[in-house]
């Protein structure tokens, strides 16, 4: 266990440009809103995005009490800790696998974290090194896996289902981004990355479906802005939609808890 984390969950998605980054930070106002204490780790050492999708400053850099751990730097009332806060932005981590899963290892013991009660971690994609390490290393209560409707997304988050099935790490349910664009000018909607996906994969490997979201220009201009949905519209569509999945995250992590154990049967 993390020293003043109660429950880890990891933010997953077997591959990039599905939107699990504006996810995390949007389900963790959302878990916030309900009166929970909240942090994100940015696992993403190569292409760190919390920082800009929570208005940090690149100049804002993480203090030290003790010369060996950070004080997590504050945003929207969410915990942060982040590569980005710790090198320039322009500059490329050109480094091998298990140099990153080194460099997220010590960002998660060594960040000081308070008394929260959900430390969402923004998992890179691909079930690679820092993924392995995470599963090794850290008591982590469950996975959320993010994905798109279309085929080439599912497959990938199915591997990713998969990956944490294999190192015992509960998958909590799956949530589906850009399920549906409505026209800013005619209302049509459409399903453009195809639909059904997500509700098929979470029956395929029996979890949930935790919610869907929209494919709207709106939410991509407010996190562009670091000005997440949640805490700048929170009463929008799609923060209404962000709060319903934070709601059927937390019966997930009940219902998890309360599973009765198994029963011990003695025979000669």
């Amino acid at each position: 266990m993390i020293e003043g984390v109660k429950n880890i969950v990891a933010v997953a998605s077997g591959k990039g440009g599905v939107g699990k980054s504006t996810v995390t930070a949007n389900l963790a106002l959302a878990l916030q809103k309900l009166g929970h204490r909240v942090g994100v780790l940015d696992a993403d050492i190569y292409g760190p995005s919390q920082a800009q999708m929570f208005g940090v400053s690149p100049t804002q850099k993480p203090q030290s009490q003790d010369g060996q751990s950070f004080d997590p730097i504050e945003a929207q009332g969410i915990q942060l800790m982040s590569m980005a806060f710790l090198v320039d932005q322009s500059t490329p981590m050109i480094w091998r696998g298990p140099m990153a899963a080194s460099a997220f290892q010590q960002l998660l013991n060594q960040t000081r974290w308070s008394d929260l009660d959900f430390l969402l971690i923004d998992m890179p994609p691909g079930t690679g090194d820092i993924q392995l390490t995470m599963a090794q290393k850290v008591k982590v209560t469950g996975a959320v896996i993010v994905t798109t409707p279309q085929d080439i997304a599912l497959l990938d988050a199915e591997r990713g289902i998969e990956m944490f099935r294999q190192v015992k790490v509960p998958v909590l349910g799956v949530i589906e981004n850009m399920s549906l664009h409505t026209c800013s000018s005619c209302g049509h909607s459409e399903p453009i990355f195809g639909s059904g996906g997500g509700e098929r994969i979470a029956t395929d490997y029996q979890t949930q479906l935790l919610g869907q979201l929209p494919l709207t220009r709106r939410l991509r201009e407010l996190m562009d802005a670091g000005t997440p949905a949640v805490a700048q519209e929170p009463e929008s569509p799609t923060s209404q939609a962000f709060g319903q999945i934070a709601e059927q995250l937390i019966l997930q992590l009940s219902q998890l808890e309360e599973a009765p154990a198994p029963t011990i049967q003695f025979s000669e």
